[in-house]
């Protein structure tokens, strides 16, 4: 059974419709929830977590429904939010057993498990310090820690490494996939940097316009669009360009005698179009191989 998941889902402000008709299934694991700004990430969250009520269609969390049953729900997953979420005035342990409690957690079990949390996060010697003094850094780790308190079976993790130095974004993306893979949560981030969803993700769902795009594993996705042909010439040649043109191909980059090509799936042969190609305007090749596609690829391909 899946994680989340939305049937037929319409959701509206008003007369401006954010969601139109979108149904997906996030599974178990990691999932990384992409699209571009104003895709309908942000609404389709508030409406797993019972905020939004759905102009049609349904939506669901851990098997409840998200139209009726959203206090359900809230209780069961964890939200580390993108923007700060801590309560001035509290320092950090107070503030992680007080998220217990509203989770439904006995005071005496919040505290411990506050503790422990802080530790885990890297907090463990500023637990008594005021959130206010925190970097940035650490009120991610403690927007983390909230989240984590009440032993969710899901975490909703929008924009988990902003802010953070690269030294903060390892630590932060190791602790990911450590929840993930070592503790058996499942996980649904959601980010634009595309680099942190292919370090921590196992599937990939990718939305525009509140509708899906395309879903799968990251392997998955690669292999989908298209394949990509890394070609080294013996010198740079303007008609072997010109030829792999014609044969449908896309340039996606040059330097100097090699090109990166981008071939439709219509091309059963990728060899034998660039071989081709090179007999037919006296080009020499050099070296041929698949080019390993990243994410964003994949991504800026799917959205455009």
């Amino acid at each position: 059974m899946p994680v989340a998941s939305a049937r037929d889902l319409i959701v509206k402000y008003g007369t401006k419709t954010a969601i139109g008709g979108l149904s997906v299934d996030i599974p178990e694991g990691s999932v990384g929830l992409l699209g571009p700004n104003g895709a309908g990430k942000t609404t389709l969250i508030k409406t797993w977590l019972g905020f939004l009520r759905p102009h049609s269609g349904s939506a669901q969390v851990l098997g409840h429904n998200a139209a009726t049953e959203g206090l359900q729900i809230r209780q069961r997953i964890g939200l580390m939010p993108e923007q700060d979420c801590h309560i001035p005035g509290m320092n950090a342990v107070t503030y992680v057993a007080y998220t217990g409690e509203l989770a439904g957690m006995p005071g005496n079990h919040a505290l411990r498990r506050a503790h422990e949390v802080l530790e885990y996060c890297g907090l463990g010697e500023a637990r008594y310090r005021q959130i206010e003094t925190y970097s940035t850094g650490m009120r991610q780790r403690i927007k983390l820690a909230q989240a984590l308190v009440h032993g969710p079976r899901l975490l909703l993790l929008d924009e988990p490494t902003n802010g953070l130095d690269p030294e903060g974004r390892n630590e932060m993306l190791r602790l990911i996939r450590d929840i993930s893979r070592a503790k058996g949560i499942n996980v649904i981030v959601c980010s634009h940097l595309l680099p942190d969803v292919e370090e921590t993700c196992d599937q990939v769902v990718v939305i525009r316009d509140g509708m899906l795009v395309t879903e799968g594993t990251v392997q998955q996705l690669r292999q989908m669009a298209g394949l990509h042909m890394d070609v080294e010439l013996r010198e740079p040649s303007e008609a072997f360009i010109a030829a792999m043109e014609r044969r449908g191909a896309r340039v996606v980059s040059t330097l100097g005698s090699k090109c990166r090509l981008a071939l439709p799936q219509t091309v059963e042969d990728p060899g034998q179009a660039v071989f081709s190609a090179a007999l037919d305007t006296g080009a020499q090749v050099r070296a041929l191989k698949p080019a390993l596609r990243s994410l964003e690829d994949v991504f800026m391909e799917a959205v455009q």
